[in-house]
């Protein structure tokens, strides 16, 4: 059981925050998801065992305090998973529990890739093909993914385009007044975020792609980074938008925007963008602000 993300301190009623059940099939994205719902202020605990959550939500959790809610990955990693999660599910709703079901899957044919591709071992194929795991799995889970509140299909997901929709679905599901500002870097190329509120295009900054001992780099990069901000044009960009954020913002929350998404662009979504990206995701990351970045097409 990996505890994720262990907030800081200050009361607060269990039954006052959303407990988010993270399934669904293997090689889906379940981890990712995870990561976001840790990235949006989620107090979240990987590989929980169902008979376990109970107990654990009748823990002495006053000291926690600044949570958006509870997020928990369980699937048949737990070999019991599945016969005890209906009796566990039913109980604490009785109980006053706030329980919300996500279920993540995939296309039999897009799972198995991922698992070629990163050479894992699917729980379930111990004695038999990847693919009879994968039914085996999608069978046993059935009935969860029949109560699930929400389904995502990753199948034409990548890892931040997945995680841009946890975010979003994490937000929904956050109790409070504040204005969640997602920061995003991508590539024009692949074309432009759907979800954007504002595109920033940074295609006039100077491109380290065509810098032999930079390209194969992201905008992460110590290097990359430097050769990007160096210019006079890079400094007044940052300085006057840097601005420009510090006054909008706060109008924004004002009005009662929930969330904001900001994004910035380059050509392949790898360099530019991504520092750009980092610098203001840096700016606005105070105390206080739910800020979160991801970076759609930089690559892992």
């Amino acid at each position: 059981m990996d505890i994720l993300r262990l907030p800081p301190s200050g009361p607060f009623s269990v039954n006052d925050k959303n407990i988010t059940i993270i399934s669904g099939l293997s090689g889906s994205g379940k981890s990712i998801a995870i990561a976001a719902f840790e990235d949006s202020g989620f107090y979240c605990v990987d590989n929980m065992p169902v008979a376990l959550l109970p107990k654990f939500l009748e823990l002495p959790l006053d000291h926690l305090t600044e949570i958006s809610g509870f997020a928990f990955g369980m699937d048949l990693r737990e070999k019991e998973f599945a016969t005890k999660f209906p009796e566990v599910f039913r109980e604490l709703t009785e109980d006053g529990y706030k329980l919300d079901i996500l279920f993540l899957e995939a296309d039999e044919r897009i799972l198995i890739r991922r698992y070629s591709q990163t050479r894992r071992h699917h729980p379930l194929s111990s004695h038999k093909t990847v693919i009879d795991g994968i039914r085996d799995e999608r069978m046993q889970l059935a009935i969860l993914r029949e109560k699930a509140d929400k389904i995502i299909d990753t199948s034409s997901l990548n890892m931040h385009e997945l995680k841009s929709i946890i975010f979003r679905y994490a937000r929904e599901k956050t109790p409070t007044d504040r204005m969640q500002t997602h920061i995003m870097s991508f590539g024009f190329k692949y074309g432009i975020p759907a979800d954007a509120d504002m595109i920033i295009d940074m295609r006039f900054l100077k491109n380290p792609y065509f810098i032999p001992e930079l390209k194969p780099f992201d905008g992460e990069n110590k290097a990359v980074e430097d050769f990007v901000l160096k210019t006079k044009e890079a400094k007044t960009f940052l300085k006057k938008y840097m601005d420009l954020l510090d006054y909008l913002l706060p109008l924004y929350e004002k009005e009662g925007k929930a969330y904001l998404t900001i994004a910035f662009g380059c050509t392949g979504g790898r360099h530019r963008s991504v520092t750009v990206a980092r610098k203001i995701y840096e700016h606005l990351n105070l105390p206080g602000k739910l800020v979160v970045i991801s970076h759609r097409d930089k690559g892992e």
